[in-house]
């Protein structure tokens, strides 16, 4: 038989419980009704810091007049000289100033997905690009070169419109033969020269073809050395160490490993000390990898949302955009998951300090560079600096949306009658912020908005002093709010739209009555 709330909670006090903002992040792999109480089922466009929950950055156009979508980004270091570029379509465009582009410095390319390294000898600083299509590209800092086997400088020795996945690698430029299992090498400190081959199809047992080479630093006992890795369609991770291929005394096999097929042929990432591989098990270090990853999923660094990352990875592995990204200047790491390209692509984004998990919306991107420390992206049309300060995308609002793990309040069985939340947020202006109580795994929008008090604040040489109000840097607010709620566990649910204003979310305090067991 049904029960009302009045009936439920008569002659029972009103309960008062304080719940951290759900600084855990986002859990896509526990069950709903065993998650910490500082997790969240859902966390978009909140970025869980070490002490709260703040909104992402926004990000602005950095470059516009860009025909089609941008599919590449290459950052060019040349000593003190730095330059960015975008490939689309059939054109490489110079972005580094921002604005309106001119005129493309490259023009009839077959395509715009471009491997690229940077190269220094006593001659110059280069870019070296290559696709697999066109001849590889080398920019020296003001030409662009298509280096065949007749140009200056030439490579000899293979066709060079079948090289694609460039690396350097202990002084030499290494390169893929695009769908075989053949790596090509140059003479150490060269751009050009006769290349020698690597055949792999000796060790890898799976067959296949090599879809991305790195490199991988590794301290196995006798010091730290630097190791050549190439993974297979099929999921062979295969290593070398060594400098010279053609001499067995200093070059040898270190090892044939077995992980999930990796995504994307950007799959790679040299992060600090270790290799990050995107692959059917998750986002993996490659140390741990290719010991356990087949056998334990949990050396992952996607675990805790590793039903979120494989749904995505069986849903979307085909599209062109996975990439890993590391930001150190927002202590962040994301993987760029391309649901839809030129429009709703997200990012899976995990504090490097915690190791807690979000999912950005809005950045519609297809590829990323840091370039002077900061991320950019490709998208339609434009390249776009991402987590700026504006707390908007592009001048429109950014989107929230907060569903925290669901709470028993200590007493499972035990039904509850929620009737007020206060939110404590800290933000320097009156962004819409909406907060409800989701009850028993429903995920339904119960949010109601969450008024703040406007501040007015005065202009230096223009308001009068000891009279007008000065501004000031964040505020918090912390005003009750009635919520409605009946069941046995109940979730928080913040959402926010906001331009221009910072969003930082430290806790929530909740006003509860509870019946009895079994009601």
């Amino acid at each position: 038989m049904a029960v009302s709330a009045r009936k439920l909670v008569q002659g029972n006090a009103a309960k008062v419980a304080s719940v951290p903002a759900p600084v855990g992040g986002w859990n896509a792999r526990d069950s709903l009704a065993n998650m910490a109480v500082t997790d969240a089922v859902t966390l978009t466009n909140m970025f869980p810091s070490i002490s709260n929950v703040v909104l992402r950055g926004g990000y602005t156009k950095h470059s516009t007049g860009i025909t089609g979508q941008v599919e590449t980004l290459m950052s060019y270091a040349g000593g003190a000289t730095n330059a960015l570029f975008a490939c689309a379509v059939s054109s490489i465009y110079d972005v580094t100033a921002g604005g309106a582009v001119g005129a493309a410095v490259v023009t009839g390319l077959t395509n715009a997905r471009w491997s690229y390294t940077n190269v220094a000898t006593t001659a110059a600083n280069y870019i070296y690009a290559a696709n697999g299509v066109d001849a590889p590209l080398l920019y020296n800092g003001t030409t662009w070169t298509s280096i065949t086997g007749v140009s200056v400088p030439a490579i000899t020795g293979v066709t060079t419109t079948t090289l694609t996945g460039v690396i350097l690698f202990k002084n030499r430029v290494w390169f893929i033969e695009k769908n075989t299992l053949k790596a090509w090498y140059l003479p150490t400190s060269a751009v050009g020269g006769a290349a020698q081959q690597l055949d792999l199809s000796s060790v890898a047992g799976r067959g296949g073809y090599i879809v991305a080479i790195g490199t991988w630093t590794v301290d196995a006992g006798y010091g730290v050395d630097d190791n050549l890795v190439f993974v297979t369609n099929k999921g062979e991770v295969i290593v070398y160490r060594g400098s010279d291929p053609a001499s067995a005394s200093t070059w040898a096999l270190m090892g044939v490993y077995s992980t999930g097929a990796p995504v994307g042929d950007r799959c790679l990432l040299k992060y600090a000390g270790d290799l990050l591989l995107i692959s059917l098990d998750g986002l993996i270090p490659l140390s741990q990898a290719i010991q356990s990853a087949r056998v334990d999923a949990t050396v992952a660094l996607t675990d805790k949302i590793q039903g979120a990352f494989v749904e995505a990875v069986r849903t979307y592995k085909s599209n062109f955009g996975w990439q890993i990204v590391f930001s150190a200047e927002n202590d962040a790491l994301w993987v760029n998951v391309p649901i839809s390209v030129g429009s709703a692509q997200q990012q899976y984004v995990m504090n490097t300090i915690t190791k807690a998990w979000c999912n950005f919306t809005g950045w519609a991107a297809n590829c990323w560079e840091t370039y002077r420390d900061a991320a950019y992206f490709g998208s339609d049309g434009f390249v776009g600096l991402s987590w700026s300060n504006t707390y908007s995308d592009n001048a429109t609002a950014i989107q929230t949306n907060a569903l925290q793990a669901f709470n028993y309040y200590d007493a499972r069985g035990v039904k509850k009658y929620f009737t007020r939340a206060r939110p404590s947020i800290f933000t320097t202006g009156s962004p819409a912020i909406f907060v409800g109580m989701n009850v028993d795994f429903s995920t339904d929008d119960v949010s109601a908005a969450l008024v703040f008090n406007s501040t007015t604040s005065s202009l230096w040489d223009t308001a009068r002093w000891s009279t007008d109000l000065w501004g000031s840097g964040s505020v918090i607010s912390n005003t009750w709010l009635g919520i409605t709620g009946l069941g046995y566990c109940g979730g928080i649910n913040l959402q926010s739209s906001s331009i221009g204003l910072p969003i930082e979310w430290a806790s929530t305090d909740v006003v509860y009555q509870t019946g009895w067991a079994g009601i």
